[in-house]
């Protein structure tokens, strides 16, 4: 009927196998799916099958910042089918100028929660699990074991280690960012067994006076953007087994200048040779950026409460929320000066002032920034302490 000759009928067989091929696979993708990825599926180099592979893979970010936002967003989108998420901190004003996942009427509450409602507003099709807790040398494995892939999106160096040393015991390939100031890099270590690690890169972690402290050397909110999309791009190229994959490589970034470096890095068996975290515990925990080195005076907000009860006169309680945070629901007595504020000079000059004659108190929703608060004023030698469990605490008490 047809009138084709031997190879031509033979060529014609095999696209109608295909086209049949694709349609079977097509009823594995709902219909959202399907239109919601129609790009991917016209590509060349994802099309049916690869689309597949995204939706039966699992990643898990560690960390909900800078990076994490924009890395989620882009994973979600992609249509990664599951989605771990690791943070216990919580949203501040100053955090969203760079991570662009959270929004500002989300201040105040759990990174993890905001992303996750986040990523459902944008494709409902994505499983997501969250961990409300900092990643340490008991808990990392347990955490990650069950994700194909980790994207390390962290922000000091004692956690870097602990989740690239976690990797090579588990067997993870593990996509690297970092970024500081206008400039970023990114790796992917422990892809295959011969490939390099963190360790090959930064044999030891900088010295605590070598790089800037946390307070000190800034971001530009670009900068997170764009080193968490090309960790992004990895994650995908891995997945699919498509392209140049950055094992062996670190790509560095200088926005300001616009240069850009490919560097070649080489693996060396002695930096493999990890079996056991706990040996380098105290090491995963010194934090450069954490300002571990300062101790945190702290008061239970029961004993707070009944101190205030009987000398108020007595106490300066500042409430280092946002002015949002505070006009909504305050302490009565508290007086609203920001964390994001807390360091100029005149409100540094004012506390110092009533410091002379009053005990200082440090007070937020949860206990965290207040923490935060407490570091920076001894920094000024004025004494305080942050009330542990904040405003939360306190209503319980009540």
């Amino acid at each position: 009927k047809f009138n084709l000759n031997y190879h031509d009928f033979i060529e014609y067989s095999c696209k109608l196998r295909m086209k049949i091929s694709n349609e079977i696979k097509l009823d594995l993708l709902s219909a959202d799916e399907a239109e919601r990825y129609q790009k991917h599926l016209i590509l060349k180099q994802i099309g049916i099958d690869g689309q597949l592979k995204l939706k039966n893979s699992s990643v898990i970010c560690i960390g909900a910042g800078g990076l994490g936002s924009s890395v989620l967003l882009y994973l979600a989108a992609a249509g990664i089918g599951e989605i771990g998420i690791v943070d216990n901190d919580h949203i501040e004003k100053s955090n969203l100028q760079r991570q662009i996942i959270h929004e500002t009427n989300n201040i105040g509450n759990l990174k993890i929660n905001s992303a996750r409602e986040r990523i459902k507003r944008l494709n409902p099709n994505i499983e997501v699990h969250t961990f409300k807790e900092r990643v340490n040398a008991e808990n990392v494995k347990k955490i990650i074991e069950t994700f194909d892939i980790v994207c390390d999106c962290s922000d000091n160096f004692g956690t870097r280690y602990l989740i690239n040393d976690a990797c090579l015991i588990l067997n993870k390939p593990l996509v690297f960012g970092s970024v500081q100031g206008f400039e970023g890099q990114v790796s992917v270590f422990n892809l295959f067994s011969n490939s390099p690690n963190l360790r090959d890169l930064l044999p030891e972690s900088p010295s605590r006076n070598s790089i800037p402290s946390c307070a000190e050397f800034g971001v530009i909110g670009v900068s997170t953007g764009l080193i968490g999309v090309l960790q992004v791009n990895e994650i995908i190229k891995i997945i699919l087994n498509k392209g140049e994959i950055l094992d062996g490589k670190v790509l560095i970034f200088d926005l300001l200048n616009m240069n850009i470096k490919k560097l070649n890095l080489k693996a060396d068996e002695f930096n493999k040779e990890i079996r056991d975290l706990s040996q380098f515990k105290e090491f995963y925990e010194d934090k450069e950026c954490s300002e571990t080195n300062i101790a945190i005076k702290t008061i239970e907000a029961n004993d707070f409460t009944n101190l205030y009860k009987k000398k108020p006169q007595n106490i300066l309680l500042i409430d280092v929320r946002e002015k949002e945070e505070f006009s909504n629901f305050s302490l009565k007595g508290s007086i609203s000066i920001p964390l994001s504020i807390l360091n100029e000079i005149s409100n540094i000059e004012f506390i110092r002032k009533e410091s002379k004659i009053k005990k200082v108190f440090t007070i937020c929703q949860l206990g965290k920034r207040s923490e935060k608060a407490s570091i920076m004023l001894s920094k000024f030698k004025i004494e305080s302490k942050s009330i542990n469990g904040g405003i939360d605490q306190i209503n319980k008490i009540k």
